[in-house]
């Protein structure tokens, strides 16, 4: 099986604790990738794709999952919005909330998924991934097999998606809004 990952946008929020059971509880993997190296520098998790193909060398990056760890307040309930009545004052109760840390697969191709060595096979594990999230999205365009495919996942919930063709993305491709170098008056012959 072949593949290629051609535009890839990714805005996935997920806790990381969600990310970790989904990596230890021994998912089925691609194929391709024997198993996944995990590392956190500060706030950055590292999900690395590991393989035992003898073609690929030792030397060669693999590819490889970025996302940024941030820690966001979460409530059990709707917190008061500032501004609201100020008779609650009195009884202020606190509502229970607890720090939890996101994993943020957020950017472009190069920023989420990174080296080429293994890169489609990555693609279909951050694909799984998006499933597991509650929160963004994931678009992207790939191929498989000589197959184009389109891939929208919002809010864990895979969605349709299709691949429009167009004769040029910037316009109408007629050329006007560019300087005309022959009969420009500066340019002395």
């Amino acid at each position: 099986m072949t593949g290629r990952v051609f535009r890839l946008h990714s805005t996935l929020e997920l806790p990381l604790e969600d990310v970790e059971t989904y990596f230890d509880e021994d998912p089925d993997l691609p194929e391709e990738i024997d198993d996944i190296d995990i590392t956190r520098r500060n706030n950055t998790l590292i999900i690395k794709a590991l393989s035992d193909d003898e073609s690929i060398s030792k030397y060669t990056p693999t590819a490889q999952l970025k996302a940024s760890v941030t820690e966001t307040r979460v409530w059990e309930e709707e917190p008061p919005r500032a501004g609201g009545p100020q008779w609650m004052d009195d009884e202020e109760e606190e509502i229970p909330s607890e720090l939890v840390e996101f994993a943020c697969f957020k950017g472009d191709r190069e920023t989420v998924l990174q080296n080429s060595a293994l890169q489609y096979p990555m693609f279909r594990v951050l694909r799984k991934i998006a499933t597991l999230s509650e929160k963004g999205t994931l678009t992207a365009i790939t191929e498989e097999d000589g197959d184009l495919e389109a891939t929208r996942i919002v809010e864990g919930e895979p969605r349709p998606a299709s691949i429009e063709v167009v004769e040029s993305p910037q316009g109408a491709g007629e050329g006007d809004g560019g300087v005309n170098w022959r009969d420009n008056e500066f340019i002395s012959d």
